[in-house]
């Protein structure tokens, strides 16, 4: 199982009810569609940061330190606020926020509207997801590094791999590597039209 599967394989009909509910209730399609992009952009980006030696090394002294892979035992009850992370885990793990500086830097508030144009999901509900999902993420990372013991080279030539097989199955994933590949702010929007909007929603909603 690669990682998309791992990560896919949590979008459980009972966790996409249980973050619609929690956005104020809203469309468990979009909620869907929007975890999806969030996830395959969060890829992406680890990817493109682990591209480095020192990016690479960074990730993974990460991952060993706050991501051990414990959230994936009990998602819906992490998510939920109902499971707290044991006493020797430090708060870094859950902190979305944080993660998300650290992966997306500048180009979060581009890619909050990116996959909320994507998927219909109103941009500040689809920030409040990725803030929620960014510790699946680093989660799922973190185990599949420690169950095939993955060193810093072969952690970045798994996510490469990874992002690189998406982008063959998804149409989402070459648009997310556009956009995560842009120098300067410019406007995601005119990429965005420029790509066939209507064509990746359709494409998303099969």
């Amino acid at each position: 199982m690669d990682l998309m599967d791992l990560l896919q394989g949590q979008l459980s009909e009972g966790l996409i009810d249980q973050l619609s509910s929690q956005l104020g209730g809203a469309d468990k399609k979009q909620t869907a569609d929007a975890a999806s992009g969030i996830m395959s952009t969060m890829i992406s980006a680890l990817a493109k940061n682990a591209a480095t030696p020192e990016g690479a090394s960074a990730l993974s002294n990460a991952l060993q330190n706050d991501h051990d892979g414990s959230i994936l035992d009990d998602v819906m009850g992490m998510l939920g606020g109902s499971s707290a992370p044991a006493q020797s885990q430090n708060n870094r793990m859950m902190n979305g926020a944080g993660i998300l500086k650290h992966v997306l830097g500048g180009k979060q508030s581009g890619a909050v509207d990116m996959i909320s144009q994507i998927s219909g999901l109103e941009s500040n509900k689809t920030g409040s997801l990725m803030t929620m999902l960014a510790p699946l993420v680093m989660g799922a990372l973190g185990r599949t590094q420690r169950q095939q013991g993955l060193n810093p080279n072969d952690l970045a030539g798994m996510l490469s791999g990874t992002v690189k097989s998406a982008s063959n199955q998804r149409a989402e994933m070459g648009l997310i590597g556009k956009f995560l590949d842009q120098d300067g702010d410019g406007s995601v929007m005119d990429d965005l039209a420029g790509m066939g909007m209507k064509i990746l929603g359709n494409f998303l909603r099969k």
